[in-house]
Protein backbone atom coordinates (compact mmCIF):
# COMPACT_ATOMS: atom_id res chain seq x y z
CA UNK A 1 0.00 0.00 0.00
CA UNK A 2 1.37 3.37 -1.02
CA UNK A 3 1.68 6.11 1.60
CA UNK A 4 -1.05 8.71 1.67
CA UNK A 5 -0.52 11.77 -0.50
CA UNK A 6 -0.08 14.15 2.41
CA UNK A 7 2.01 17.27 2.76
CA UNK A 8 4.37 15.42 5.14
CA UNK A 9 4.86 12.62 2.58
CA UNK A 10 5.49 15.12 -0.21
CA UNK A 11 8.04 16.98 1.93
CA UNK A 12 9.78 13.73 2.92
CA UNK A 13 9.92 12.68 -0.75
CA UNK A 14 11.34 16.04 -1.77
CA UNK A 15 13.90 15.98 1.05
CA UNK A 16 15.11 12.51 0.07
CA UNK A 17 15.25 13.48 -3.61
CA UNK A 18 17.16 16.67 -2.84
CA UNK A 19 19.64 14.81 -0.61
CA UNK A 20 20.23 12.25 -3.38
CA UNK A 21 20.72 15.00 -5.96
CA UNK A 22 23.30 16.86 -3.83
CA UNK A 23 25.15 13.61 -3.11
CA UNK A 24 25.42 12.75 -6.79
CA UNK A 25 26.33 16.32 -7.67
CA UNK A 26 29.21 16.16 -5.16
CA UNK A 27 30.37 12.86 -6.68
CA UNK A 28 30.15 14.37 -10.15
CA UNK A 29 32.25 17.34 -8.99
CA UNK A 30 34.82 14.99 -7.47
CA UNK A 31 35.19 12.79 -10.56
CA UNK A 32 34.79 15.64 -13.05
CA UNK A 33 37.14 18.20 -11.53
CA UNK A 34 38.88 17.27 -8.30
CA UNK A 35 40.50 14.09 -9.65
CA UNK A 36 41.85 16.04 -12.64
CA UNK A 37 43.56 18.56 -10.35
CA UNK A 38 45.72 15.76 -9.00
CA UNK A 39 46.67 14.07 -12.28
CA UNK A 40 50.40 14.75 -11.85
CA UNK A 41 50.42 13.28 -8.35
CA UNK A 42 48.32 10.30 -9.48
CA UNK A 43 50.70 9.66 -12.38
CA UNK A 44 53.28 8.55 -9.81
CA UNK A 45 51.09 5.46 -9.31
CA UNK A 46 51.02 2.99 -12.20
CA UNK A 47 48.31 0.42 -12.76
CA UNK A 48 49.47 -3.17 -13.12
CA UNK A 49 47.31 -3.56 -16.23
CA UNK A 50 49.21 -2.26 -19.28
CA UNK A 51 51.36 -0.05 -17.01
CA UNK A 52 49.19 3.06 -17.45
CA UNK A 53 49.75 5.88 -14.96
CA UNK A 54 46.73 6.22 -12.66
CA UNK A 55 46.28 9.93 -13.45
CA UNK A 56 46.08 9.22 -17.18
CA UNK A 57 43.62 6.40 -16.60
CA UNK A 58 41.37 8.48 -14.31
CA UNK A 59 41.38 11.40 -16.75
CA UNK A 60 40.81 9.30 -19.86
CA UNK A 61 38.56 6.48 -18.69
CA UNK A 62 37.93 6.49 -14.95
CA UNK A 63 35.77 9.60 -14.87
CA UNK A 64 33.64 8.40 -17.77
CA UNK A 65 33.11 5.03 -16.13
CA UNK A 66 32.20 6.77 -12.86
CA UNK A 67 29.65 8.99 -14.65
CA UNK A 68 27.92 6.03 -16.32
CA UNK A 69 27.81 4.11 -13.03
CA UNK A 70 26.43 7.18 -11.27
CA UNK A 71 23.58 7.37 -13.79
CA UNK A 72 22.52 3.80 -13.09
CA UNK A 73 22.86 4.17 -9.31
CA UNK A 74 20.96 7.48 -9.35
CA UNK A 75 18.07 5.96 -11.33
CA UNK A 76 17.89 2.96 -9.00
CA UNK A 77 18.04 5.10 -5.85
CA UNK A 78 15.47 7.58 -7.15
CA UNK A 79 13.13 4.74 -8.08
CA UNK A 80 13.41 3.40 -4.53
CA UNK A 81 12.63 6.83 -3.09
CA UNK A 82 9.64 7.15 -5.41
CA UNK A 83 8.34 3.69 -4.47
CA UNK A 84 8.80 4.34 -0.74
CA UNK A 85 6.72 7.50 -1.00
CA UNK A 86 4.09 6.21 -3.42
CA UNK A 87 5.14 8.13 -6.52
CA UNK A 88 6.60 5.28 -8.57
CA UNK A 89 5.70 4.74 -12.19
CA UNK A 90 4.73 1.19 -13.03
Amino acid sequence: MAPADTKANQEAHWAATTRLMWTHLALWLFFGYIVHFFVKQLNAITLPVLQFPLGFYMAAQGSLIAFVLMLFFFAKQQDKIDRDHGYAED
